[in-house]
């Protein structure tokens, strides 16, 4: 298109440059690239992306991987793999004695509460929510035990009642409590010595019981032997008689005359009427 100029009585073109052109064209690129790479979420391995549109939170939770999504959203990851806290506390005991307790608790964020934690708690639910309840609920379970029963048998119980206490504290909030661990409990040192003279009076105790245990089944077989070989001497002794004694010296005799061997045979023996037969 051309314009003309009276003033200076030229035609001025009005079409653009190409020079300009490309520019333009240029920037619309450019405007397009940008729209496209910041509609593209890409949310890490492990985690999960949670959508919010200008502050607020949308209720979209995004898996791990590569989305299509609004420019004008926000992706905010949270990550959803087990995860270990470690707590040393003191804590006191059912008789009021300080103890001093390491626990480790294992849990996961719940990625069908991801959207929910994030609106309600925050992305630092740890500090927020877990800790706090993790260090009550340690609390409350070594206060109904004696220092005695958890240094020695009580320990598996008071990591159940831990667990217990916070699946139902956190575990409504989106958090999946795993496991509670007790890895460590260190009591006073004249409590500990205490406690261990104790076990080891109990252990000898209960060596000492073994032993006369033993001792009184070692004595029982005896007197059953015995009384077994008093019977045999019995019933053997009632048995024999001098007739029978006497018949079978002969049957002896007469088998010993019979032999090939050379022998002496002493007639008159006074005891028995029997003949001595002495050498082969």
């Amino acid at each position: 298109m051309a314009i003309f100029s009276e003033g200076r009585g030229r035609v001025i073109d009005g079409n653009p440059s190409p020079a300009f052109r490309l520019f333009g064209i240029a920037v619309a690129g450019f405007l397009v690239a940008l729209l496209l790479f910041s509609s593209v979420a890409r949310v890490e391995s492990g985690n999960v992306g949670v959508l919010t549109l200008f502050g607020r939170v949308t209720g979209e939770v995004l898996p791990e991987g590569m989305h299509l999504v609004s420019p004008f959203k926000t992706n905010n990851e949270m990550s959803i793999r087990t995860q270990e806290i470690k707590e040393s506390a003191s804590v006191p005991s059912s008789e009021g004695l300080v103890l001093n307790l390491d626990t480790s608790l294992i849990y996961h964020l719940n990625p069908d509460k991801a959207a929910e934690v994030f609106h309600e708690i925050g992305p630092k639910y740890l500090q927020v929510l877990i800790e706090p309840n993790l260090r009550a609920g340690i609390r409350e379970s070594t206060a109904s035990h004696t220092a005695n029963a958890l240094y020695t048998g009580e320990r598996e119980m008071v990591a159940k009642q831990i667990y217990e206490q916070l699946a139902q504290r956190i575990g409504n909030r989106g958090i999946v409590v795993e496991s509670v661990l007790l890895r460590d409990i260190q009591l006073p040192a004249s409590l500990k010595v205490s406690i261990e003279a104790k076990q080891q009076a109990e252990q000898e105790a209960l060596a000492m019981n073994f032993r006369l245990q033993k001792e009184t089944q070692e004595a029982q077989r005896k007197r059953i032997e015995a009384a077994g070989i008093r019977d045999f001497q019995q019933i053997v002794a009632q048995g024999i008689s001098p007739a029978l004694l006497e018949w079978k010296g002969i049957e002896a005799t007469e088998t010993l005359a019979k032999s090939g061997n050379s022998k002496v045979v002493v007639i008159g023996n006074s005891k028995n009427g029997l003949p001595l037969i002495l050498g082969q």
